[in-house]
């Protein structure tokens, strides 16, 4: 959770005092960010953009991650997270945002053959993706994988999906992309399904970062799904792993209480804590 405004002037002149060596990388950021956004028509042809060229300097940091070591480890967090709250082999599963499968390599290993879907606004990182479906050994467990041009979800049929997960996507998009999603996402979710998605949570005024990193107080995600007849429940204990975004999960307004169906993740005692996952090892290590 982030409190402060980073795109306020003040927070950028201490920043650049206590690490001067990322100024030049900001600036060559900022000049090609801003030559994307004039060449772009909206937010998500702009960010498709963005994307293209961070690919060409590897999918994995593309995808967020600086060694392939934190790549396998929060991939591992997010499957360990959905698997202890509610999701089986048998669902149906939509993963928004897939990227070149950092966790969805997981989840298509762990459900049924056929039922992983995953959708990207990126062609070059759904490319990286079939590397990674051939290099884990997954072809056989027939995944579904699509470009898409928005958060409209048009080619997908209607209550297709029990799970649908969206990790670091909503950070990187502005409200009215955010809002296009809460207005379809209603549609592919079965009765009694539910979706994750994590987002830059702040406390103070909401802002954006190089329209790439985008903060957002939870009231105002909340509000959003409201408004488009969906509860959202926020997952507190998300936040008490080891990363930096913090997570909703969004259900139909007529759906079965969230609270009824996620475990919660309790303090750990001694037994729990011969239990701690490979993620949790591994980004411990990172830190």
């Amino acid at each position: 959770m982030h409190s402060h405004n980073r795109a306020s002037i003040g927070h950028q002149i201490k920043y650049a005092l206590r690490r001067p060596q990322r100024i030049p990388g900001h600036v060559r950021r900022l000049g090609r960010n801003t030559w994307l956004r004039l060449s772009t028509r909206d937010h998500v042809d702009y960010y498709r953009a963005v994307m293209k060229s961070d690919v060409s300097r590897g999918p994995e940091r593309a995808a967020g991650s600086k060694s392939h070591g934190r790549w396998l480890a929060l991939g591992q967090m997010q499957f360990d997270y959905l698997e202890r709250h509610g999701l089986k082999p048998e669902h149906r599963m939509l993963d928004i945002g897939c990227g070149n499968l950092r966790a969805g390599r997981l989840f298509i290993d762990y459900l049924d053959t056929g039922n992983y879907y995953g959708v990207d606004i990126s062609p070059d990182l759904l490319m990286a993706a079939q590397k990674t479906l051939v290099d884990h050994g997954l072809r056989d467990r027939l995944p579904h994988l699509m470009p898409v041009k928005d958060l409209r979800f048009a080619a997908l049929p209607d209550e297709m999906f029990d799970v649908i997960h969206a990790h670091s996507v909503f950070s990187h998009f502005p409200i009215n992309v955010i809002e296009e999603c809460f207005q379809h996402i209603g549609r592919i979710m079965k009765p009694g399904g539910w979706f994750d998605f994590t987002f830059d949570r702040t406390e103070g005024k909401e802002h954006q970062v190089l329209r790439e990193d985008f903060y957002y107080r939870t009231e105002t995600l909340m509000a959003l799904a409201d408004k488009h007849g969906l509860r959202g429940t926020f997952m507190d204990d998300w936040e008490r792993l080891r990363h930096r975004q913090s997570k909703i999960r969004i259900t139909l307004l007529d759906a079965e209480p969230v609270a009824e169906r996620v475990t919660v993740v309790r303090p750990q005692n001694e037994q729990n804590e011969q239990r701690h996952t490979v993620a949790d090892r591994v980004m411990q290590d990172l830190r």
